[in-house]
């Protein structure tokens, strides 16, 4: 199914958050304390497109939502595992 580049992504902005690096732009959203504001500007753009945009622009905003909800966990501590956990947790 190719869910494999969440936790590959995940080790990238783990690694960015660990060891920060000039010009990263997971970095520059971490210090500037923008994750979450792009979530809900991200979000908004995915329901846009979700409106009336085609199949690739909903592909494209999805794609760009979930990385920022990476981030976001990422910064506070959550998992892909942890949210994971969750998901089954709610499924039974």
């Amino acid at each position: 199914m190719g869910t494999e580049i969440f936790s590959e992504l995940f080790d990238v902005i783990m690694d960015r958050i660990e060891h920060p690096r000039e010009g990263s732009y997971v970095c520059r959203l971490i210090s500037e304390g923008k994750a979450a504001e792009k979530i809900r500007e991200e979000s908004e753009e995915l329901t846009d497109a979700a409106a009336g945009g085609s199949r690739s622009e909903i592909i494209h905003e999805a794609a760009d939502l979930l990385f920022h909800l990476m981030v976001l966990i990422a910064e506070k501590g959550v998992t892909i595992d942890d949210v994971a956990n969750e998901l089954r947790r709610r499924r039974r």
